[in-house]
């Protein structure tokens, strides 16, 4: 069984977070959310939610996936979190997927994940500066290789399923989009 890490710093985009963890789980993925710091974690709209975990308990061994929501000023304190860097550089360097939407994807720019890639962030958060030779996108997704970007709140259901299919396949995510009605052309 697949399982992915997702770290809640305060101020956490609560769409963002709950729509990719109740996704995951639907698909049979365990999902560890972990705090930074006690284990309730409020998020940018006073939505408070209570971690799995605390961040120290995770073992990046333990973990497929590492995944970071955005929100302001979720996603800074994320980038200033050095466990935070220091794990994603660990999954990187390990070959596994790091994923962020919103704001977040910014912070694999300053972890050092982005350069030579093509990601997406919510306009504004990343711009050609960001990492060297970055290729930005407008998609609500883009993917590049383990590195897994997308733009939004608004983007979060196709983000959460492009994961699901990364770690369980195409049929897993036709699956869960089935079980949610999703509408299909």
């Amino acid at each position: 069984m697949s399982r992915v890490l997702v770290p809640l710093a305060e101020g956490f985009e609560e769409i963002e977070a709950v729509t990719v963890v109740d996704l995951l789980r639907r698909a049979g993925i365990e999902v560890h959310t972990a705090s930074l710091d006690g284990p309730r974690v409020a998020g940018s709209h006073g939505i408070a939610l209570i971690a799995d975990i605390a961040l120290d308990a995770a073992s990046a061994d333990d973990y497929d996936m590492i995944v970071l929501p955005g929100g302001m000023p979720g996603a800074e304190h994320l980038k200033n979190d050095p466990r935070v860097i220091s794990l994603l550089r660990r999954f990187a360097a390990d070959g596994r997927y790091t994923a962020a939407i919103c704001a977040a994807p910014s912070v694999l720019a300053h972890a050092g994940l982005l350069a030579e890639r093509t990601a997406t962030s919510y306009p504004g958060f990343l711009n050609a500066n960001s990492a060297p030779g970055i290729r930005l996108r407008d998609d609500a997704v883009v993917v590049d290789g383990k590195v897994v970007t997308s733009r939004g709140a608004g983007t979060a259901m196709e983000f959460g399923l492009a994961l699901i299919e990364l770690l369980r396949g195409a049929e897993a995510r036709r699956l869960v989009e089935e079980r949610l009605q999703l509408a299909r052309e």
